[in-house]
């Protein structure tokens, strides 16, 4: 396939037919995202990208992974975004010892009606929280997959489904610290975008100093957004147009991956998915209705650096996963006219 050609071949259907017709308007989608964002901003001193990132998963109805050394404000940072919506929260702190009915449920036998009864686990919920979910066995994480892919729980053959929206934000530490095991690709595969946080720079930090010395700015936070809001959010997300130029460029890009000779494991066809809807979501947080070539690669390292198995030779030459992406997008070319607006 000759993906620069389609893509000029159809540069000018970039933009949708006809207008979309929002369930929210951007005004309202504006508001609701801005004021999410500037709630964010006053608990995560300096982190910005961070904080966008974390909606745009969010409103692509996808799950994040937050993975950096601790102390950097993982954790703050799942919690100030779940506090920021009127929904149903629930966290789980993942240890060594902790089991897959400890996430899921549990059936129990009532001794009044000598039946057994499903007892929901945390993981029913809006927004969990899987706080150092590389600490936890690997059979404990599996117990996650059903949960993020089909939003239902399976137990004793019995299926039951999980609200919506629903999104798993969990933080891990680096496989070199002491008491973690290294995430399966399948779990990893789950999860839409990973964010490394990295320490703030010298003003954020001493303003985090000033405002977190006396009481937690997350004691403040207040929802601003309710459930319906962000379900009406994520519908406009959906309506967003991508055309077959942007299809293909995201298709070349899996495709170069999978052909990198730097790489053991490319990009999944599920993650090509979650790329488009990461895209779609940051082209609506930029107030427009389709998708631009830049909005695909502006997030490909966040979706796809994660997925990415490096072979042994690039691993010792200092190669990572986000100089691969780049080196990827370096690669994957775009004709000028599919850019036009």
């Amino acid at each position: 396939m000759d993906v620069q050609h389609n893509i000029a071949e159809v540069a000018e259907d970039l933009r949708p037919a006809a207008p979309a017709d929002p369930d929210v308007p951007g005004a309202r989608f504006h508001d609701v995202s801005s004021r999410i964002l500037r709630s964010i901003d006053t608990v995560i001193d300096g982190k910005p990208e961070a904080a966008r990132l974390a909606l745009t998963v969010l409103l692509a109805q996808g799950h994040l992974l937050l993975e950096d050394v601790p102390g950097v404000g993982k954790t703050m940072l799942a919690k100030t975004l779940a506090r920021t919506i009127d929904c149903t929260v629930n966290r789980i702190q993942f240890t060594p010892d902790l089991l897959p009915s400890d996430v899921t449920g549990v059936s129990i036998f009532n001794q009044d009606s000598r039946r057994f009864e499903f007892r929901p686990g945390p993981v029913f919920a809006n927004i969990v929280i899987g706080d150092e979910i590389n600490r936890a066995s690997a059979k404990t994480q599996s117990s996650l997959l059903e949960c993020m892919e089909e939003h239902q729980v399976t137990v004793d053959g019995h299926t039951h489904s999980l609200g919506e929206p629903f999104m798993v934000v969990a933080t891990q530490n680096p496989i070199e610290m002491e008491g973690t095991y290294p995430l399966p690709e399948a779990q990893r595969d789950r999860f839409m975008a990973r964010i490394s946080m990295g320490y703030p720079d010298a003003r954020a930090e001493a303003a985090m100093l000033e405002a977190h010395q006396s009481v937690s700015p997350l004691e403040a936070i207040r929802p601003v957004a309710s459930v319906a809001d962000i379900a009406a959010m994520m519908r406009q997300v959906r309506g967003v147009y991508v055309s077959p130029a942007v299809k293909d460029y995201a298709v070349a890009i899996g495709r170069t991956t999978r052909e990198h000779p730097r790489l053991r494991l490319g990009a999944s066809p599920r993650s090509l998915l979650q790329l488009l809807r990461a895209a779609k979501a940051g082209a609506a947080l930029e107030g427009r209705d389709f998708v631009l070539p830049d909005d695909v690669a502006a997030i490909a390292d966040a979706v796809l650096a994660h997925r990415l198995l490096l072979d042994r030779k690039a691993t010792s030459a200092g190669e990572t996963a986000s100089t691969i992406v780049a080196d990827v997008l370096a690669r994957v070319p775009v004709a000028r006219e599919a850019q036009r607006r």
